[in-house]
């Protein structure tokens, strides 16, 4: 598969045959496709003169830095996001790690002084024509993103061209169609692969691309959108449906045509409410790490009908096109169905390894029968027809005296006592002697209840099962992905 056949040609064709329609909704302005060519056209005129093919990108959110993804990646080059709100010696450290020499930046004035610095958003020109794309190989990566490392130092993760047009053609695959007519949300930062979905399909498409102001909450700014424009797809993190179940009596989008969730366990419960605000939409649950190019297994959900999945969490369904899925023991066995092991990948969408990180891609790679695949750390099991139940993190699953637990089990089982109108987190706390107990942490301010609680869970767990503690919260803290950070809330009740 040619990337240029399957990328940077339909996006051409895209700007050309749509270039009076609106491309973009950045903070309530719209911007065209005529537009968004002129300044793609602009950027390449400058990287003409760049020698070196990984360049690093101020991850701001307006029209420059999204012409930038478009211009490196017609000029051959792939971009290494930064964020704008992140630690600056972070940043350096990833600057440091890719050899970056080059950054584009479109700030007022930029942060990064060691570099060539091209400001984008001063850069002049006002003609869309544009060049033939440089020819590139399947090989030669698109972007690099930087993942939290064990170790505390970000893990940069390559994907490929040829990685990103495999995903794009199993998106169309599973008969998602996409037109000049919709209207698509954006609500996921550039240092977040959720994103590249997010603008990349509906651009290819004639569509528009509506992104969330990253100075707002996010579930706020989504429901903003969605009630002024009526979008007709999204993809969202599955936190933003269940903060916004106080409001969904207020929310009726008859036009979504696709509602999609990746990122994070979905909850059933927070789908059957969601269904009845997009009664129109296909509603999928899409799976995958960012090792494996967006997402790469999919399930669709059933209205009306039984849904499957385990401990009140949506099933991951089945590979895409072009990905192969095992579920492997911690010996590396192949597990029978209705069998728990880790989840493991392969196939055209995965990544050729860390980058410039040998100790981590033989953790975390390994071959079956010539195969290369990915241990993503997921504990899944696969039912009888083939679909894959998704259990919780590896890490995630705990033993206490001797007996294997699945801390997403105690946590079903509290989102219950709450008619699923409550997030909670069951986190394994540890003593210097490495002896484990389990601590509750529910979002609420209400500490009155805790009694009530306990004897609702006595009445479902079994003792080993039972939380030590637990402890009350509100809000949840979110990392930048919009996904509950889990670190915070353990750092915070010790």
């Amino acid at each position: 598969m040619e990337f240029e056949k399957n990328i940077t040609l339909p996006l051409l064709r895209s700007l050309t045959a749509n270039e009076t329609n609106n491309a973009l909704c950045i903070e309530g302005r719209f911007y065209t496709y005529r537009e968004l060519a002129t300044a793609i056209a602009k950027i390449r005129r400058e990287l003409h003169k760049v020698a070196e093919t990984h360049i690093g990108l101020v991850a701001n959110n307006d029209l420059e830095t999204y012409a930038s993804i478009f211009a490196l990646w017609l000029e051959g080059k792939c971009y290494v996001p930064l964020h704008p709100g992140q630690p600056l010696q972070r940043c350096m450290d990833i600057i440091g790690q890719v050899g970056i020499h080059v950054v584009l930046d479109s700030s007022e004035a930029t942060r990064y002084h060691e570099q060539n610095v091209m400001m984008t958003a001063q850069m002049e020109g006002d003609d869309p024509i544009m060049d033939a794309p440089k020819p590139c190989t399947d090989e030669e990566t698109a972007y690099i993103l930087f993942t939290s490392g064990s170790t505390g130092r970000p893990k940069g993760v390559p994907i490929s061209r040829g990685n990103l047009a495999a995903f794009v053609d199993s998106f169309y695959q599973l008969g998602f169609r996409l037109n000049a007519s919709d209207r698509c949300l954006q609500m996921f930062d550039l240092t977040f692969d959720l994103s590249v979905q997010s603008y990349l399909l509906p651009l290819l498409n004639g569509a528009c691309a509506y992104t969330v102001d990253p100075t707002m909450i996010k579930y706020q700014a989504v429901f903003e959108l969605l009630d002024e424009y009526h979008l007709t797809f999204a993809l969202m993190v599955p936190s933003v449906i269940h903060y916004l179940r106080p409001y969904m009596d207020e929310i009726q989008v008859d036009e979504m045509r696709y509602s999609l969730f990746c990122g994070e366990a979905l909850n059933m419960s927070d789908t059957d409410q969601w269904s009845r605000c997009v009664p129109n939409a296909e509603i999928w649950n899409v799976y995958g790490p960012t090792e494996c190019t967006i997402y790469c297994t999919a399930y669709q959900y059933k209205r009306g009908k039984e849904n499957k999945g385990a401990n009140g969490i949506m099933g991951i369904g089945r590979a895409m096109s072009g990905v192969k899925t095992v579920i492997a023991d911690d010996n590396g066995n192949i597990c029978k169905a209705g069998e728990k092991g880790e989840l493991c990948l392969a196939g055209n969408q995965l990544t050729q390894g860390y980058w410039k990180n040998d100790e981590k891609n033989h953790e975390a790679f390994f071959h079956i029968q010539g195969e290369r695949y990915y241990k993503t750390g997921d504990i899944c099991q696969m039912d009888k027809d083939g679909d894959i139940l998704y259990a919780g993190r590896k890490d995630s699953q705990v033993k206490i005296q001797g007996y294997r637990i699945e801390l997403s089990e105690i946590e079903c089982v509290a989102r219950k006592f709450y008619d699923d109108k409550r997030a909670v987190v069951a986190l394994p706390i540890y003593d210097e002697a490495r002896n484990c107990t389990i601590h509750l942490v529910v979002e609420d301010s209400d500490k009155g209840k805790a009694s009530a609680l306990t004897d609702y869970l006595k009445n479902f767990l079994p003792a080993y099962m039972m939380p030590t503690e637990i402890h009350y919260m509100e809000p949840f803290p979110l990392n930048a992905n919009n996904k509950i950070d889990r670190k915070k809330i353990a750092q915070s009740i010790k």
